[in-house]
């Protein structure tokens, strides 16, 4: 069996003495829960624009123009407004940072963030069934050299009783 080292060289999992397989566990389970942590956090941020893609269909129209509607100013906290113009509006690039854009071009924007976000979703997808691949690979030769630890040792008692 073997798996694959940071460095990528090969290693043979079978000759790793056990406390260096139970570390080599650990380190794959920490790698595997910040990936993880990634994945789930692009998918929010792609599920943000989506909403965004919502809102501009629905919310920017010339019929909801000057009617009172809520502005997010942050994930909790809203304010009351209004909408002047059904054409252009305000797009967050990033860091706090706000683009006027017409509404075509700020769904085209929004539009490739969610198919980047797509793309990214997908290769880091296939890491972590790697690195999932790779701790089950662990756990088997943990599991195997521990029954075998535990076979030698019942049989050392069967041999000193008899």
């Amino acid at each position: 069996m073997a798996a694959k080292a940071p460095q990528g060289n090969q290693i043979d999992l079978s000759t790793l003495p056990l406390p260096q397989l139970q570390d080599l566990k650990t380190q794959l389970d920490r790698e595997l829960e910040h990936l993880t942590t990634s994945f789930q956090s692009l998918r929010t941020a792609q599920s943000k624009f989506r909403d965004c893609l919502t809102s501009l269909s629905t919310g920017v129209t010339p019929a909801s123009l000057e009617k009172p509607l809520l502005v997010p100013l942050t994930s909790s906290l809203y304010v009351p407004g209004r909408l002047t113009d059904a054409e252009n509006v305000l797009i967050d690039i990033g860091t706090g940072f706000f683009v006027e854009k017409n509404t075509k071009d700020a769904k085209d924007f929004y539009e490739r963030k969610v198919k980047d976000l797509q793309g990214s979703l997908k290769e880091l997808e296939l890491v972590i069934n790697g690195k999932a691949g790779n701790v089950r690979m662990v756990e088997e030769v943990i599991r195997v050299r521990v029954l075998s630890a535990q076979g030698e040792g019942q049989e050392g008692k069967g041999k000193k009783a008899g």
